[in-house]
């Protein structure tokens, strides 16, 4: 399966399932596009007759291109066949029901009302509550019970608002150190917070045990102080952007990621992430934001298309911050064409009910965060394990393959068949799709490869 586009004034040809990408100039571009459907002797007239006021499309050089083509195939860098369908089934197989992951619920509260929460202001549909210390341990040591051989563990504090439940998020770090080297195991933490609590405990620790750090800053003060505010209605932008710039600061190149939403109110999220990035932030991602159709804060089909502008416009504005040194990175514009995602990964996608987790303050597991909350997705718990194993299977087979809509997706090996609690919010289906996100991240995608593209061809000169 090919996928053809022209962006930026490359013309770009992905092989999708050798994941292959050539830069190529028109001719070649038109010749690929007819070579499987007409003969060698069709493809050099039709050559011919477009490019008849161009002295160097000859006969000879049209010839020559076609042979290079069934060069790249014969190497299996064009038209390569899928051969990974009969595999879908059996990579998740291969795993057992090792857990690699888990999302720890240590706040289902929040001290901001922000209008598009997924998770309700914190409370998942249910009651606020904290996690102990006693469910986070018992947390890890399910983890440790059901990680196999894997070293490297990771552990996401997830909220609500993780930092109004600080103390026990320490004390659930100190016991998996205490316990880690006695298990052999390397435990990664993540935190995602809001801003409004850090202070210098919160930086000192982070930046010292929290391999990753996610702040949520939906970029220009006016869009970020119109959505994420407090129960008294204030916006939190001057609150949080100064305490941001220190833990940054301080991070010392350590991991980290300004992360927004954008809305209904702002399709014109480069402004936001530009805004960010003339901040002094240089690890930055945007995320449409995930609610009901009818919602205001949803994206209309007009929104999409101003969007996906908009993908174009951030790419070439990345390219030029570049070379004038100041240069910063998007989340979904990173993409590795020489040793990316393994094809287990490009099949299964991110293990969300098999091998990550998420965790309620009371203990019950459940798919991933998204999923909290609805009950009809709940696991098991830390004590009794994974209980619901059909739900479990159900998960074990959801992949890039596993979707009708997907077969002749010429993406379906990035996005490993999408994210299954977006399917389900907007299909009922943890198989469906949605659509508009798959309109986005096919956007995506033709934008990173084609940065890509950019850099390799300024690379050669």
């Amino acid at each position: 399966m090919l996928h053809q586009y022209k962006l930026n004034g490359y013309n770009i040809v992905l092989d999708t399932c050798s994941g292959a990408v050539h830069v190529v100039d028109d001719v070649a571009y038109d010749i690929i596009a007819e070579y499987e459907n007409k003969s060698r002797d069709k493809i050099v007239r039709d050559m011919l007759d477009k490019y008849n006021d161009r002295s160097d499309v000859t006969e000879e050089e049209i010839n020559a291109c076609i042979d290079d083509i069934e060069a790249l195939k014969e190497d299996g860098q064009l038209f390569t066949p899928d051969t990974f369908e009969d595999m879908a089934g059996t990579f998740k197989e291969r795993s057992g029901k090792v857990i690699k992951a888990l999302c720890l619920h240590v706040a289902h509260t929040c001290n901001l009302n922000c209008s598009y929460c997924f998770a309700s202001q914190g409370k998942y549909h249910g009651e606020r509550a904290m996690m102990s210390f006693e469910v986070g341990k018992r947390a890890i040591d399910f983890l440790i019970e059901n990680s196999g051989g894997r070293r490297n563990l990771e552990v996401d504090f997830f909220g609500g608002e993780p930092l109004m439940n600080w103390d026990v998020v320490k004390q659930i770090v100190g016991y998996a150190r205490s316990v880690e080297k006695q298990y052999g195991k390397n435990f990664r933490f993540t935190l995602t917070t809001n801003g409004v609590l850090i202070d210098d405990d919160v930086i000192d620790f982070s930046n010292r045990e929290m391999s990753n750090v996610v702040l949520s800053l939906d970029g220009r003060k006016e869009i970020h102080d119109a959505t994420r505010v407090d129960y008294a209605g204030n916006g939190s932008y001057d609150r949080i952007v100064p305490k941001f710039q220190k833990l940054v600061a301080a991070r010392g190149g350590k991991n980290y990621y300004m992360r927004g939403t954008f809305t209904h109110r702002n399709p014109d999220f480069t402004n936001d992430v530009f805004h960010m990035a003339d901040l002094g932030f240089t690890e930055l991602s945007m995320e449409p934001v995930v609610c009901a159709p009818d919602d205001p804060m949803a994206l209309t089909p007009e929104d999409i298309e101003t969007v996906k502008e908009q993908y174009e416009i951030l790419a070439k504005e990345m390219l030029k911050r570049e070379k004038e040194g100041r240069g910063f990175t998007f989340y979904h514009y990173m993409i590795d064409l020489t040793a990316g995602p393994c094809i287990y990964k490009r099949i299964s996608g991110c293990g969300s009910g098999t091998e990550y987790m998420a965790v309620t303050p009371w203990g019950d597991l459940y798919p991933c965060h998204q999923f909290v909350g609805e009950e009809a997705y709940k696991l098991g718990d830390i004590w009794s394990g994974v209980t619901n194993d059909d739900l479990r299977d159900d998960f074990r087979a959801c992949n890039a393959y596993a979707r009708p809509e997907c077969n002749d997706c010429w993406a379906k090996l990035y996005c490993s068949g999408g994210c299954a609690a977006n399917a389900y919010h907007a299909s009922g289906s943890i198989r469906g799709i949605y659509k508009p996100g798959c309109e986005l991240f096919k956007k995506r995608i033709e934008c990173a490869i084609m940065i890509k593209a950019a850099e390799n061809a300024e690379s050669e000169g």
